[in-house]
C-alpha cells in the first residue's frame, strides 16, 4: 500500500505544494487524480463529483501536467506543441510558444516549427524540452495545473528561468506543485507533506 488515509481539499484558484521523500507517493497521488490508476478505496471529487463519473477524456481535459520526464515524439516542434490541443490554430501554437519563451529559439532554427526533434526530443537541451512541454500546457489552457518535479532535472540557472515561466502558467489556475525542493514550494498557499503513506 502506497498511500493510506489521505484527506485533503484544494480550493479553486489556490496553489498547493506537495513535498516528500522519493518514493513517498507524491506521483501516485497525481496518477490517482487523473485516473491513470484507480484507488482501492475512498473517493476523489472535483466540484463535488466523483471523478469515476466523468468521461475519461473530459476528466483528462481538466488537467495540464508538466513533469520532469517530458514525453516528446520524433516529430516536428509544431506537432509536439499541438498535442496540447489538437484543434488549435497555427496562431495559437505560435502564441503558446511565445508564452513559454520558446519562439525566438524555434525561429532561429533553419526549419523553424517544422524542425524534427528526434526520439524523446534528443536534439533539444533539457531546458528546451521543458519549455516545449510548458508551451503545450499554455495551449491546452486547462483549469488545473500539475507540476510533478518539473524543474528537478535542470541546472540551477535553467531552473530559475523555467520557474518564471511556470509562475505565469499557474497564474489564476488551481495548481498542484510536487517537489522535493522546499525552495520551489515557497510561493504555495499551503504545503502538504507525504510521509509513511499519510499526508500532513
Amino acid at each position: 500500500e502506497i498511500l493510506s488515509g489521505i484527506n485533503m481539499t484544494i480550493e479553486k484558484g489556490k496553489k498547493i505544494g506537495i513535498a516528500g521523500e522519493s518514493g513517498s507517493g507524491k506521483t501516485t497521488l497525481i496518477l490517482l487524480m487523473t485516473r491513470m490508476i484507480e484507488p482501492d478505496r475512498g473517493d476523489i471529487l472535483i466540484d463535488g463529483i466523483n471523478i469515476c463519473k466523468y468521461n475519461l477524456e473530459d476528466l483528462r481535459g481538466i488537467f495540464s501536467v508538466v513533469s520532469q520526464d517530458v514525453i516528446l515524439f520524433n516529430d516536428t516542434i509544431y506537432n509536439n506543441i499541438l498535442i496540447g490541443r489538437l484543434s488549435a490554430t497555427s496562431e495559437e501554437v505560435i502564441e503558446a510558444s511565445k508564452r513559454a519563451n520558446l519562439y525566438e529559439f524555434i525561429t532561429s532554427l533553419p526549419d523553424g516549427f517544422e524542425t524534427v526533434i528526434g526520439e524523446r526530443g534528443i536534439k533539444l537541451s533539457g531546458g528546451e524540452r521543458q519549455r516545449l512541454s510548458i508551451a503545450r500546457a499554455f495551449l491546452k489552457n486547462a483549469p488545473i495545473i500539475i507540476l510533478d518535479e518539473a524543474t528537478s532535472a535542470l541546472d540551477s540557472q535553467n531552473e530559475v528561468f523555467i520557474q518564471k515561466i511556470l509562475d505565469e502558467l499557474m497564474s489564476s489556475k488551481t495548481s498542484v506543485v510536487i517537489s522535493h525542493r522546499l525552495s520551489f514550494l515557497r510561493s504555495c498557499d499551503s504545503i502538504y507533506v507525504i510521509k509513511d503513506r499519510e499526508i500532513y
